[in-house]
């Protein structure tokens, strides 16, 4: 099983709009990971779980775009402070390949706890916009298969502009 981690992009800040909508950056950000992996890294997953925030919603709207036809749906314990062994757990019982769309320092928090154990250990620095690939074995065990950011889609010009 795959599993595709992936912080919400750039949004508003909440004295700007407290809703948090992407900005204009944020979508295009999204816009070019999403291009990469679905065109480069044949990214297919079964679903697109993402938190109840707008931000992290509107993301996995633009994932889906590029992944279609896939399901999107808000799942409960994506939020900022969420407990990550929830996601491990629910993890394990997964059967196919999963995105899950969120928020620091959940994401990094849940990605340490799959690699290595310790939720506190910081081994994945997220972006926002960004995705990252974990692959669980059949015996259980998670490992870091690649990563890719909107600034790695900048330097990389064939992928930058869709």
């Amino acid at each position: 099983m795959k599993l595709y981690l992936c912080q919400h992009a750039e949004a508003k800040w909440e004295e700007v709009d407290p809703n948090r909508p992407l900005t204009e950056k944020g979508y295009d950000d999204a816009r070019r990971v999403a291009a990469h992996a679905a065109g480069h890294a044949h990214v297919r997953v079964r679903r697109i779980l993402h938190s109840s925030k707008l931000r992290a919603r509107q993301t996995a709207e633009v994932w889906a775009e590029y992944l279609s036809p896939v399901e999107t749906a808000q799942a409960e314990g994506l939020d900022p402070q969420a407990d990550p062994r929830v996601w491990a757990d629910r993890l394990m019982r997964e059967p196919g390949d999963t995105m899950v769309v969120g928020h620091l320092p959940h994401l990094a928090r849940l990605a340490s706890r799959l690699l290595c154990g310790d939720e506190g250990r910081g081994v994945v620095t997220f972006y926002n916009g960004g995705i990252v690939c974990l692959e669980r074995s059949e015996g259980g065990t998670w490992s870091l298969q690649w990563a890719v950011t909107p600034a790695w889609c900048d330097a990389n010009s064939s992928y930058s502009r869709l």
